[in-house]
């Protein structure tokens, strides 16, 4: 499960997005400019965010992108999955071949029972709290959450 420059760069753009006005739609080449992202392959990710509906895609007038749900709504995971992959939490996290439950690496079982809280911090993550604060903030955030609910 390493994640990609594409993960970190969905993040950045998302957050910029998020940290706007409710439905304000940006031009792809001004959000990269303002987070210093290639425009191109900052292209290629919202065309991924699009698909996986978590951007919405204009033309014409007001050409460009905008969120297409509240930036509470959508969890970090979601993010993720829909740059990564569908299995990106259940590939390795300590080396890049695949393993699983039947070809094991020497560290699947220790990822094995740490992945479950590694998911549930993500999927309580929201883009909100990427925007807000950058990861830190956000973890705390999360973990404040994840508390309460528990109580």
């Amino acid at each position: 499960m390493k994640l990609s420059r594409e993960s970190e760069y969905a993040l950045d753009g998302l957050a910029y997005l998020a940290r706007r006005k409710p439905g304000t739609v940006l031009p792809l080449r001004a959000i990269a400019r303002a987070r210093g992202l290639p425009p191109v392959f900052l292209a290629k990710i919202f065309r991924r965010l699009t698909r996986a509906g978590l951007l919405t895609s204009h033309r014409g007038g007001r050409r460009g992108y905008a969120l297409a749900r509240p930036p509470q709504a959508v969890s970090v995971k979601e993010v993720v999955e829909a740059v990564e992959g569908a299995d990106v939490f259940r590939r390795c996290v300590f080396w890049s071949n695949r393993c699983s439950d039947d070809h094991p690496c020497l560290l699947h079982d220790l990822w094995k029972t740490v992945r479950p809280q590694v998911v549930e911090m993500m999927a309580s993550l929201t883009l909100e709290d990427v925007a807000r604060g950058g990861l830190e903030e956000a973890l705390r955030a999360s973990r404040s959450r994840h508390r309460a609910a528990a109580r």
